[in-house]
């Protein structure tokens, strides 16, 4: 038989690679422009982190985790979002006491739900936290740090929601009233918001249930409980967001689906992913570093799903290719496949921007020359007998209508040839191209 990938963890082949890498640099080149430095985490963690973190009533707790025991004993879980990690890597290594810390982190995360277009069990995101800061100035920064990012990467059709959860008190005003609201319309409820009612009401706000939109609709609204702390802190967020033209709606329903986030929270959204429209998400999380056992920490970030911004990425723009080696060497068999690997080898250490492929597995020249074609070389360098002869190689433009031509074979030869500004001019069109 043959072997089979686990459900909903799907391998990335050659062909879609290129727009990922893409991506992924251009993301990261702007990440790191507002000045962020790359964490990496480990991808298990003790299952407590995320329990107490996460919330032991969210769906991601009680359905999700995969989680597991280890030889000695011990509960871990395959993580299922990379901001508890975060944390807890800023508390172990002391990155926390008296510091800011800007911090971006990529990578797989893990979650077992029904596999769908835009949502896998095995899915890879994007995190970036910002760990020190108190006032709404940071959530405004990483809000247009989004925005930037659809406008370099030509994203259309994302609008932006956000929404105030207020702090601990006026969100446990807000909680109770809650209850009470939805306590009078048990009968309308379905199982998932009674088992919601009273451990945690806010996500009965969040149900994708199509039968409960009237009564969520009446619903209270968090703002209308903000403590003035938090209110002014939502007023300079919106200030700073109208001050920078960015477009935003106040969606009162918006509460995200983790337990650890106050004050603000946001979504990126699109209409052009069917079901799965959050792209980015993110908010503030005051409380987590001191629940995690570290000082009080005002911290908030945000999360994108690469495969959602991918996905994006290709309605309206080109799937980017692998990058194509740059020149094909195309050898006989015997000394010519020898001066082939000392040549290859002496090109890649003269020119290091370059990319050389040396032919493997032999062939006729017409085979091996259908190969550099296809490898979408610019040129090939011809290695047979008359060349050894010679002491020259053959210099075959592969994407133009000029005729090959013969140049020393040594190192200086060719580095002549190529570092011509007629040849410069070439290598540069094709990279732009």
């Amino acid at each position: 038989m043959k072997p089979k990938t686990i459900r909903g963890m799907n391998d990335l082949l050659p062909e879609i690679i290129g727009t990922w890498r893409s991506l992924e640099k251009i993301v990261m080149q702007i990440v790191e422009s507002y000045g962020f430095s790359e964490i990496r985490l480990p991808i298990i963690e003790r299952t407590e982190l995320f329990q107490r973190s996460i919330g032991a009533d969210t769906d991601i707790v009680e359905k999700e985790m995969y989680t597991f025991k280890d030889r000695n004993d011990e509960s871990i879980t395959l993580r299922p979002e990379a901001t508890a990690s975060t944390v807890r890597a800023g508390i172990t290594n002391g990155l926390l006491h008296n510091q800011q810390q800007k911090l971006w982190t990529m990578g797989p995360m893990f979650r077992y739900e029904k596999p769908q277009k835009g949502r896998y069990r095995q899915f890879h995101q994007f995190n970036v936290e910002a760990m020190g800061y108190e006032g709404p100035d940071i959530d405004a920064e990483l809000i247009m740090m989004c925005a930037r990012m659809w406008k370099v990467l030509n994203l259309k059709n994302l609008r932006l929601e956000i929404n105030s959860l207020g702090n601990q008190d006026s969100r446990a005003i807000y909680r109770k009233e809650l209850i009470t609201y939805f306590s009078a319309h048990k009968e309308i409820l379905d199982q998932n918001s009674l088992d919601r009612l009273h451990s945690n009401p806010l996500r009965i706000l969040d149900s994708k249930n199509p039968e409960l939109l009237s009564v969520i609709k009446e619903a209270p609204i968090m703002l209308d409980y903000l403590d003035s702390e938090s209110k002014k802190h939502f007023d300079l967020l919106r200030e700073y967001l109208d001050n920078a033209n960015i477009k935003y709606k106040i969606n009162p329903r918006l509460v995200r689906g983790l337990d650890y986030y106050n004050k603000t929270v946001f979504e990126w959204i699109t209409d052009d992913l069917g079901a799965q429209g959050a792209v980015c998400s993110g908010g503030r999380y005051d409380g987590l570093v001191e629940k995690l056992g570290g000082r009080a920490t005002p911290a908030v970030g945000w999360a994108m799903g690469i495969e959602r911004l991918v996905s994006l990425y290709e309605i309206s723009n080109e799937r980017i290719a692998n990058p194509a080696p740059h020149i094909y060497i195309v050898t006989d068999e015997g000394k010519a496949l020898h001066k082939g690997f000392e040549l290859s080898e002496e090109l890649r250490e003269s020119f290091p921007s370059l990319r050389f492929k040396l032919n493997m597995g032999g062939g006729s020249f017409k085979s091996q020359l259908k190969r550099a074609d296809k490898s979408l070389a610019i040129y090939a360098i011809i290695i047979g007998e008359e060349e050894m002869k010679n002491n020259r190689v053959g210099f075959k433009p592969l994407r133009s209508n000029e005729d090959q031509i013969d140049i020393f074979s040594d190192t200086e030869g060719i580095h002549r040839h190529l570092s011509t500004d007629k040849t410069l001019d070439v290598f540069n069109a094709f990279r732009e191209a």
